[in-house]
């Protein structure tokens, strides 16, 4: 009996922000303009509606909007997995059913909530029923701030469902991740998902990466990935450095998160994402002149 890869995905997936416009709706031109530039950079796919793109904060309706719109403008030429996650599970089952209509390319998904600690068996049965409304590929969503108990044991449960492949890791953990590499006889999909440490994912087994940063850095982020594939590590390192040290500003200056700093990059670079969601605090032009002059003392081009 032949076993199928579970290997679907690969390089650099940038978390797509959701570019929203002054009465709180999706900049659909923003998205086609983010989609094609970052295509052209060698962006290899989209995440979309993840943390990055404020996917929790959205209507059903906006998300399955999101994901027709960046499928539109996508036009099959990078690969497409939607963040389903929800607190409310039976709207991730939709969520996941609305993606394998639009033709998404697979699917992901947090913990069903943050607010509920369930246990490790209830989690299982979550993804196992999130697995079954769907014939897309499934990776698990393992972050800090929803991360369960033994997230390695509860992959190793779920490998044996055939749609379920790996997981996008954004915890820091390398050996966790080195790890993970080795179950299933290294029959997983494990994507690295701190910007900040793409090289050490890359070099603990994963298969690439999934970040927010890239949506303003995508040339670096696929530089690096193509640097390490062709074995030159200490390109990559020097550009893992430069991201880094643009990391830091976006870091230093934003207020809820980096997702403000990364929206006010984009459009101080003439493509309007928008603020960050409600009751995220916009930036003042003395708060927006400093983080600029501090970005290019960084080495940001903003051109």
């Amino acid at each position: 009996m032949s076993v199928s890869c579970k290997k679907k995905f690969s390089g650099v997936m940038s978390a797509l922000v959701t570019p929203f416009d002054g009465q709180g709706k999706i900049n659909k031109d923003t998205v086609r303009s983010m989609v094609e530039h970052q295509l052209a950079s060698g962006i290899c796919g989209f995440y979309i509606c993840g943390s990055t793109g404020e996917g929790v904060t959205m209507t059903s309706a906006q998300r399955k909007e999101m994901c027709e719109t960046v499928m539109d403008a996508n036009a099959g030429r990078g690969k497409i997995i939607v963040q389903t996650g929800s607190i409310n599970c039976e709207e991730s089952f939709e969520l996941a059913r609305h993606a394998t209509e639009a033709g998404a390319d697979g699917i992901s998904s947090v913990a069903p909530s943050f607010y509920y600690r369930y246990t490790r068996n209830e989690i299982i049965d979550y993804y196992t029923r999130l697995a079954g409304s769907t014939d897309l590929p499934l990776l698990l969503y393992a972050v800090p701030l929803v991360s369960v108990e033994n997230v390695t044991g509860i992959i190793e449960k779920l490998l044996p469902i055939e749609n379920i492949i790996g997981l996008k890791d954004t915890r820091a953990d390398f050996f966790e991740m080195w790890k993970l590499g080795r179950l299933n006889n290294g029959n997983i999909n494990i994507i690295n998902g701190s910007d900040e440490c793409l090289l050490c994912g890359l070099a603990m087994g994963a298969d690439g990466g999934i970040g927010a940063t890239y949506n303003i850095m995508p040339e670096l982020f696929s530089e690096l990935y193509r640097n390490f594939v062709s074995k030159d590590f200490f390109a990559a390192q020097a550009l893992q450095g430069r991201i880094n040290r643009i990391i830091q500003v976006l870091l230093s200056h934003a207020k809820s998160s980096c997702i403000g700093t990364i929206k006010l990059t984009l459009r101080l670079r003439g493509m309007d994402a928008g603020t960050q969601r409600y009751p995220a605090e916009d930036f003042t032009r003395e708060e927006t002149d400093s983080f600029k002059e501090a970005m290019l003392r960084a080495g940001y081009d903003f051109s």
